[in-house]
């Protein structure tokens, strides 16, 4: 009998058992362990593994080695694990991944290169880590990705071109997280023709730049803004809780205002100025003594 199928959750394992024999092994179930790391080379020769499930234990970080000979690996689920970092290493070797779940980690570092080798992967969970940024080129061979999920971390800033690769994303998910203001250019450059995007539960600064920014969003057909009336201001203090589509275009027409009467007080001190340096030449010695030589 070819053994396919081996479901070893819940069995308080603390090391992935050697499984060399198994050459014909499709899925291994190893959720709900007590797993704190995997040995170099103990999932080496399932040439033939496709579903990987590793949830729920306490693996710490993924060696060089770990992808060695899981090249035919299209699932594999790390969820609700101790990982703080992805390195460009650790991957290398999951040419054919279609689904990778990263979730409740505490990951606060990706390598420019962790996502490099995952030219098939189509969907990415990277939802209630520690991430505070994205590097500008994370997610450049990712053209197959339709699905990515970055809600629950802590990600203030976004790179203009962070979404450019994405030629068939699909669903953006960027709620929970710290985004006080986020440029048009970052959403606007996603190349794919229709992404669903959910924004809410972030500290937005209600100012004329996110007004501007969230009015051309809303006129962007090929983006689909899936919780626009869940999108509260938290500054100003006056505005706190304030929906943003409610607020229309008065913070721009505010900050018109502002800048007109800033612009007519610089202009009036500039003249003013003027005109008080005229009348002080005028008044001086040297220019009294030039008139009265003209008139002699």
């Amino acid at each position: 009998m070819v053994t396919e199928f081996l479901d070893l959750s819940s069995c308080s394992l603390h090391t992935v058992p050697l499984l060399h024999n198994l050459w014909r092994l499709r899925t291994i179930l190893l959720a709900q362990n007590a797993i704190l790391h995997l040995g170099d080379g103990s999932l080496k020769g399932l040439q033939s593994l496709q579903i990987l499930d590793l949830n729920g234990n306490k693996i710490g970080n993924l060696s060089v080695s770990f992808s060695l000979g899981l090249e035919s690996l299209t699932h594999l689920f790390l969820a609700h694990n101790l990982l703080q970092s992805i390195s460009k290493y650790s991957l290398q070797h999951l040419h054919n991944l279609e689904l990778l779940n990263l979730q409740g980690n505490l990951i606060f570092f990706l390598d420019s290169g962790a996502f490099r080798s995952l030219t098939k992967l189509r969907h990415l969970v990277l939802k209630n880590n520690l991430l505070q940024s994205l590097g500008n080129d994370i997610f450049s061979v990712l053209q197959r990705l339709e699905f990515l999920d970055l809600s629950g971390n802590q990600i203030s800033s976004l790179p203009s071109g962070v979404f450019t690769p994405l030629y068939s994303l699909t669903f953006l998910n960027l709620q929970n997280n710290q985004l006080r203001h986020l440029l048009f250019q970052t959403l606007s450059s996603l190349p794919s023709p229709g992404t669903l995007l959910l924004l809410s539960s972030n500290p937005w600064e209600c100012d004329c730049d996110s007004q501007r920014m969230f009015g051309k969003l809303r006129s962007l057909q090929r983006i689909s803004l899936q919780d626009g009336e869940d999108l509260n201001c938290a500054d100003p203090p006056a505005l706190k809780g304030r929906a943003i589509t409610s607020l229309h275009t008065q913070l721009c027409v505010a900050e018109t205002v502002t800048v007109l009467m800033i612009s007519l007080t610089v202009v009036v001190t500039v003249v003013g100025a003027i005109v008080t340096a005229d009348r002080s030449r005028k008044k001086s010695p040297r220019n009294h003594g030039n008139e009265m030589s003209g008139q002699e």
